[in-house]
């Protein structure tokens, strides 16, 4: 799924994007005041662990209010409450707290993800770190920063070569199959330098030009479509493992700053595509 050049108009793409800031502030508002505190996890498995805490679901019901009181007729899809008119032509894809994990941890590196779809495809999206302060947003037209520092473009950087690549993954150990794992580590091998447990933070840090390539598994669609239009606004590529358009569903995915980069780490991820 690639971010097409939007034919929203100008005053609706500016319209909607003042309105996912709205949507960012709202989530923030919910999530901080339990960051660090009382967030009351708990366990969605019966065996292994996959936690959710109050913040994902109390951002999340903020999120969807919002939309329903501004856009009763488009659709929202989200990690904790399903799906309502998902084949509608507006749909936002929702992850209110992406990284779990982070969050529970105390690591300033869980996101919001807000993304939106027009007629199946991704034309706008946040990645927000609002402990940070940090909203990370656009489509396909350009992206941008918004901080406490004010605004500023993102770009991504020029890094035509594996071996000059900062890289990320969240857990290789936990998130990749043995097949996928091997692909990893070939990548890793040939990289300058790797970081882990990131989580979308990392996607937006490829936007902000401070890392080169993001490989990821098992993702969810409201795991990664936030970040296409963002990542697209600052000259990156997101693919599936294989080099093509991500899915809806989500599944292996490669972010990088330059294609060039990309095509090299494809050639080990190609070998563990599903």
């Amino acid at each position: 799924m690639s971010p097409p050049v939007s034919s929203l108009s100008s005053s609706r793409l500016a319209e909607l994007d003042s309105f996912i800031l709205e949507l960012n502030r709202a989530a923030a508002d919910v999530i901080l005041p339990l960051f660090r505190g009382a967030h009351g996890v708990v366990n969605k498995q019966a065996a292994g662990f996959d936690p959710v805490t109050e913040a994902d679901k109390g951002a999340e019901r903020a999120i969807r209010s919002l939309i329903a009181a501004r856009y009763p007729e488009h659709g929202v899809i989200g990690e904790e409450y399903g799906e309502d008119r998902p084949d509608a032509e507006f749909v936002w894809v929702l992850d209110p707290v992406d990284g779990t994990r982070a969050f529970i941890a105390g690591l300033p590196l869980w996101c919001t993800l807000i993304g939106l779809r027009h007629a199946g495809a991704p034309v706008l999206g946040s990645i927000a770190q609002s402990y940070l302060g940090e909203i990370y947003l656009g489509h396909a037209g350009g992206s941008r920063l918004v901080s406490p520092a004010g605004e500023r473009p993102l770009k991504a950087r020029a890094c035509p070569r594996l071996t000059d690549a900062l890289i990320a993954t969240t857990d290789p150990e936990a998130c990749f199959t043995g097949s996928e794992l091997g692909a990893w580590r070939q990548v890793r091998a040939a990289a300058r330098l790797a970081r882990l447990g990131c989580d979308a933070y990392a996607y937006a840090m490829v936007a902000a030009g401070t890392m080169d390539l993001v490989v990821e598994a098992g993702l969810k669609s409201w795991d990664i479509e936030a970040a296409i239009p963002v990542i697209a606004g600052a000259g990156g590529i997101t693919t599936d493992w294989r080099g093509q358009p991500v899915g809806r569903d989500g599944g292996q995915i490669a972010i990088a700053g330059d294609r060039a980069c990309l095509d090299e780490a494809l050639i080990s991820l190609r070998r563990a595509a599903a």
